[in-house]
């Protein structure tokens, strides 16, 4: 039987899928935010996290390909296991999916609502009621399309990707004929070292952990296709990787001149949502905000509903009690009550999170690449990934510490208080690693302890190799 070919148009076709898996609305509220932030600094800041919310997870689609869709083969199944689940967990319940709901909520609804503080108590917790009322109706409808798959998200997915890549095509020229050309002076930590800023914001796209579960998708999608060669499917994949790796970039680029030269418009935003809106209404008035609230509700409708799903088709394979109707209902309900943190705080209890388990993504594809080097590739994957994930927790305790401060750590509880004093504790000592205070005390051990196992390697491969 012939492998079947895919012509150009498919292979585009591919990449702009790839494109859509990784542009969750959330995304856009990073760029503008960060581009007002650092101000002067934003093309320091810009490179830093293109990095690390671009190329990161190009190289992540890549080391799929190479690793032919296994890319966790070289650890031990429990280990897989727990890594797996983790990235299923932040791209799903805990954050991804929560923030889309907000971002929707954010976006679409907060700036038409003439009232958004009446609070609302439910036991001791006090809630938003728009906020609470929107996410119940939200993830319910998340739930019912991810209970009743069909041709209304293959429906939606087609008109609105060409939707939203047509406003981000417009955002884009507007802020060449818009943009003033001033900007202000960057803050905290984008006036010390915008770049490390840069990239530690790129995580919050999540791309570089979701790059080794959408790079296996796309594999599969593939062989749906009836293209079963190991080598056209690398082929194809690399690709797609590189025509949606262009397309976040302009996205990126534009939001954070956006941001960069939004002036007053971004004053006293909390994220860069309200900057985005402020933007829209300023220059495209109320029919410009009612079309953008349209399309980013509609992505982070299908955005939701597609990591609701793969989640629940993960968990129900690795849980065979639970079935894939019950995780719909059981994580559409955690969706539901983790948006209700509110996004600005749900992005900030994130960050620490993703402090501890970006270094090992990164690790992980790191590894992946440099694989023929090693002289025992399953024992370098397991020591590069173990340094990663030990010093990316001091990372994450550092951020975390940091965050707590801000909430008040005298009204939470006692484990967030030893976290803090475990923090204040342990920095002398990790103070003395480069870049710690930049937030990337992982980086120069993970980078040795791959070099010294490439070193060992080399210098023990037995002569006779050539010879066999």
């Amino acid at each position: 039987m012939q492998n079947k070919q895919l012509t150009a148009g498919d292979i585009i076709g591919l990449g702009f899928m790839a494109f859509a898996f990784f542009l969750g609305a959330g995304n856009l509220i990073f760029p503008p935010m960060a581009g007002f932030q650092a101000g002067d600094n934003t093309p320091y800041a810009m490179v830093g996290f293109l990095i690390t919310a671009v190329g990161l997870p190009l190289a992540g689609l890549i080391a799929v390909a190479k690793a032919k869709g296994k890319v966790m083969r070289m650890l031990p199944p429990v280990a897989a296991m727990l890594l797996a689940s983790a990235i299923y967990i932040i791209i799903g319940p805990a954050f991804a999916a929560p923030r889309a709901g907000l971002v929707a909520y954010d976006i679409g609804i907060k700036p038409f609502l003439e009232n958004t503080t009446d609070i609302v108590h439910i036991g001791s917790l006090a809630l938003n009621q728009a906020q609470l009322i929107f996410t119940m109706l939200f993830f319910g409808v998340v739930m019912l399309l991810a209970l009743f798959p069909g041709q209304l998200m293959d429906s939606v997915g087609k008109v609105l990707t060409p939707l939203l890549i047509a406003l981000l095509i417009g955002l884009a020229i507007s802020v060449i004929i818009f943009a003033s050309g001033t900007m202000p002076q960057p803050i905290e930590d984008y006036a010390t070292h915008p770049l490390s800023k840069g990239i530690i914001d790129g995580y919050g796209t999540m791309d570089t952990l979701a790059s080794l579960m959408f790079g296996m998708l796309i594999i599969d999608l593939l062989r749906k296709k009836g293209v079963d060669d190991v080598a056209l499917q690398t082929r194809y994949l690399v690709r797609a990787a590189f025509i949606a790796a262009a397309g976040l970039a302009f996205v990126y680029i534009s939001l954070f001149y956006l941001g960069a030269t939004a002036g007053e418009l971004g004053q006293g935003a909390k994220t860069g949502g309200q900057i985005l809106t402020n933007y829209v209404n300023e220059y495209f008035g109320v029919y410009g905000n009612l079309a953008l609230a349209l399309v980013v509700g509609l992505a982070c409708l299908t955005t939701a509903v597609g990591l609701v799903t793969s989640c629940s088709d993960f968990f129900s394979e690795l849980l065979p009690g639970l079935s894939y109707r019950m995780l719909v209902v059981l994580l559409s309900v955690v969706c539901g009550v983790v948006a209700n943190v509110g996004l600005s705080q749900l992005i900030a209890i994130s960050i620490p999170v993703l402090m501890m388990v970006y270094p090992v993504a990164i690790a992980l594809v790191l590894v992946t690449f440099l694989e023929r080097f090693f002289r025992r590739p399953k024992l370098t994957h397991r020591v590069a990934l173990l340094v990663a994930l030990f010093f990316g927790i001091f990372d994450g305790l550092k951020v975390a510490a940091k965050t707590m401060k801000s909430f008040d750590v005298n009204d939470t509880s006692a484990l967030s208080q030893a976290i803090v004093d475990f923090a204040a504790w342990v920095a002398p000592v990790m103070s003395k690693f480069p870049l710690y205070d930049q937030g990337m005390a992982w980086l120069v051990p993970t980078l040795v302890s791959v070099v010294i196992c490439i070193i060992i390697g080399h210098n023990t491969r037995p002569a006779t190799t050539h010879a066999q």
